[in-house]
Parts: C-alpha cells; structure tokens; sequence
C-alpha cells in the first residue's frame, strides 16, 4: 500500500494508471544504449525520452530537463556525432546509435578543452544550461574548427541562457577552438 504524507491512499491511482498504460499497449523492454563508449541496458518503454534514461536509469545528470519541448538546449547531447535534445528523443530510436554527454567528454584530471574553456572564462552563472552550451558547442566545432563569433553565435541560438553569460560562453567556444587547433 502506498501512502503519502497528507495521508491520502495513493494506490488507486496507481492502479489507475497501470491499467490505463497497459490498454495503451506501451512496451517495455530491455534496450542496449551506447553511451559514453559503454554499452548499457535498460528496462523501458520504447518512447522514454533518453535524458530520462540518462538520469534515472544510467545517474548521468549533466543534461538537464528544462522545457521538455526540445526548445532551450539544456538537455542536448550528441547522437552519433550531432547535437541533439534527448528530452524528446525515444530511446527506441537509438539502438543503433553512439550518445555523448557532458560526463564523456572529459574528467576532473583530464578536461576536454571546452570543459578547460569554460572554467577559464567563467562562462557559468548559474551553471544550469552549460552541459547543453558544451555539447552544442562540440557539435559546432566538429563541424567547423574554425570558426567566427558569428558562426558560434549562429549555432547557439537555440540553446538558451537566462543569467545572461552569453559573452562569456561565445569566448569560450572560441577559446577552445584555438586549443584544440594547437593540439
């Protein structure tokens, strides 16, 4: 029996709601991921948003769930080697697929040059948006290691920022590239 604080008796509810999902017909399986190069199994139903899995099923909490609509970037991550918003992406459809998250990129003793970036001009304010500005960030300059401010905003300008750090965050895009260009 389920009860919470106010004392009401949830279990009707969850009954509710388990015969409501079974007569949708949802499927739940067990779904291989690739992510962060290791392969990982997990327990879902096939339309699960993958950052749900990312943070519930696999404790991966750089991508962040902020619109759930695929709207301000918090929650993007690379997918086979594009930026992508993993609150609206099925785990079904990534079977095939390599996913990086922030926690991939680098770690405490060995940052990748944006994460080095980053930290050097303080581009976090409040720090909730930057793991999506660093994967968006890594698409961009896969695609162009080279490139403008324009270009960086360019490719910024779905990913929102409320604290306003966006200067900030431009500088350290283009910081990291001139690293990883002498690197």
């Amino acid at each position: 029996m389920f009860h919470c604080p106010s004392g009401l008796d949830v279990a009707p509810i969850l009954e509710q709601h388990a015969f409501t999902a079974s007569r949708r017909g949802l499927a739940f399986m067990v779904v291989s991921l690739k992510v962060n190069g290791t392969l990982h199994s997990v327990t879902a139903d096939l339309d699960t948003p993958l950052l749900y899995v990312l943070r519930n099923d696999l404790g991966l909490n750089a991508a962040k769930f902020g619109c759930g609509l695929g709207q301000c970037g918090a929650c993007t991550v690379l997918i086979d080697g594009a930026a992508s918003r993993s609150c609206i992406m099925p785990i079904g459809a990534l079977t095939q697929s390599e996913i990086i998250t922030l926690e991939g990129l680098g770690t405490l003793e060995q940052p990748h040059p944006l994460q080095s970036a980053f930290m050097g001009e303080q581009a976090a304010q409040c720090g909730y948006c930057i793991p999506g500005m660093i994967m968006m960030a890594k698409a961009i300059l896969d695609r162009n290691p080279r490139p403008s401010e324009a270009d960086v905003r360019l490719g910024l300008s779905g990913n929102l920022c409320r604290c306003g750090t966006h200067n900030r965050i431009v500088r350290a895009i283009l910081k990291a590239a001139q690293a990883m260009r002498r690197s």
